[in-house]
């Protein structure tokens, strides 16, 4: 079933999409949703993919489904293991892309956890959605890319939960830490030639759902759109040639989803009110340095 708001033509596709011979792309979330979608695209236009799961028999699966599907294709597929819920295999699953390639073109995070039951909790005792969301995708990026060199958004006086809050608050927390984090990546990376993004993809019906309660899915799918969309906004965030990374971009009209935010240099550039609803919070230099160095507190034992 279609959502109540027509999509646009999405500008980039794999229609369009340039040959990606000689690029290396890493999709987290590969084995289903638009991180299965995405990998599809790259690989059909030659990109070299490795897909990256915790399940690694779906991965192969994913893997050989590729070049059967795409046989005249010239890219190439690889695959490893990511639990982004055990900090502890992280830098293992980071060593074994780096063994590999001297190069990474780009990075897609796929959101891992959407309202798991109430309690869950990763193999470090964090709350699923903030350790798997958040603090597991921060540890990759660090390990792979890193330069050298709800209100509020962020509570950190309760980052432990010990004041349990609302599944969905809790889940709003981690997409408003991926905001931070892109944010503060940003002003890091800027002179190593890094651009860092958080972008909207849209509501699809995808694997995510997967925990979620039989009502509420009845609801998401009448406002859904098909999930190559959000597929595409991560392509159109990657690798859309002409792209103003500097500034906020949007395509589709206004309260249609999918929303990329553009966050680079510092999060002042970012003009309030045209992202995530306003929400000048989410763009605060402050924040996202305080969100960043407890981030970086969480990994020390695991860098």
């Amino acid at each position: 079933m279609g959502g109540f708001w027509s999509s646009p033509a999405p500008p980039l596709t794999e229609a369009n999409l340039q040959d990606q011979t000689g690029k290396v792309f890493i999709v987290t979330g590969a084995t289903s949703g638009y991180g299965l979608l995405l990998a599809r695209i790259l690989y059909r236009r030659n990109g070299k993919v490795y897909l990256a799961a915790r399940d690694t028999a779906k991965l192969q699966q994913v893997a050989d489904d590729l070049k059967h599907d795409f046989p005249n294709s010239a890219g190439e597929v690889d695959f490893f293991h990511l639990d982004l819920s055990d900090l502890s295999t992280i830098k293992i699953s980071a060593d074994a892309f780096l063994a590999k390639e001297s190069q990474l073109h780009a990075l897609w995070h796929n959101a891992g956890v959407m309202i798991p039951p109430q309690g869950s909790k990763t193999k470090q005792g964090y709350e699923l959605q903030l350790g798997t969301n958040n603090i597991g995708p921060f540890l990759l990026t660090k390990l792979l890319v890193a330069p050298r060199a709800p209100t509020p958004a962020i509570d950190f006086t309760n980052l432990d939960y010990h004041n349990d809050e609302w599944a969905w608050v809790k889940y709003g927390r981690s997409k408003a830490g991926n905001v931070l984090q892109a944010a503060a990546l940003a002003r890091r990376a800027k002179d190593d030639g890094i651009a860092s993004l958080a972008l909207d993809p849209g509501v699809a019906i995808t694997g995510l759902q997967r925990t979620m309660s039989g009502w509420l899915l009845v609801i998401i799918r009448l406002i859904s759109q098909r999930p190559e969309i959000g597929a595409y906004t991560q392509l159109y965030a990657g690798l859309q040639p002409d792209l103003d990374v500097q500034q906020p971009e949007t395509w589709g009209k206004p309260g249609n989803l999918p929303r990329i935010a553009r966050l680079l240099t510092s999060a002042a550039v970012v003009p309030p009110g045209k992202l995530v609803g306003g929400r000048a919070d989410l763009f605060d230099g402050e924040a996202s340095e305080k969100f960043w160095q407890w981030n970086e507190e969480q990994i020390k034992p695991y860098v």
